[in-house]
């Protein structure tokens, strides 16, 4: 199994039911590290806070892929943490939104789900206007980081 489809099916386990057809993915050519910093002035500039970063590489490497390079940004809106739970707390699962981040050569690849189709699983009419905007504010996130 290839790295790239390793991260592509934690990334679907992680959002699952989702399917993996509908993953976002973009390459930009900076090293991880100023990537890394990139994505994360990227999530701040769309009002988001970074929540948490996870490392993933220790396990990776562990399991013997050559890896160093390998995160999972968690970033939210604090109020909407606040708020969506209380009301539907079965958003706990998705919450806060995450995006993977990996070197991959010279390169740095960021891949996430789409957040819109969560609307397939809350027929709520609200909460699929709430998914839109995610959908839209990832795919700016990732267009530009991407573009740097």
């Amino acid at each position: 199994m290839s790295l790239l489809r390793f991260l592509a099916l934690c990334v679907i386990l992680v959002a699952a039911p989702l399917r993996a057809d509908e993953l976002l993915m973009v390459r930009t050519d900076q090293p991880f590290p100023e990537a890394m910093a990139r994505l994360q002035e990227v999530v701040a500039a769309h009002g988001y806070k970074v929540t948490r970063v996870q490392r993933v590489d220790v396990g990776l490497t562990s399991s013997g892929y050559a890896t160093a390079e390998y995160r999972v940004v968690f970033f939210a809106r604090p109020e909407e943490l606040r708020r969506l739970p209380d009301r539907r707390p079965e958003l706990l699962a998705y919450l806060p939104l995450k995006i993977v981040i990996f070197a991959e050569g010279e390169s740095t690849l960021a891949l996430t789900n789409s957040p819109a189709l969560l609307s397939e699983f809350f027929d709520d009419a609200a909460l699929r206007v709430q998914f839109q905007r995610w959908e839209r504010d990832v795919r700016s996130i990732l267009d530009q980081f991407a573009a740097h």
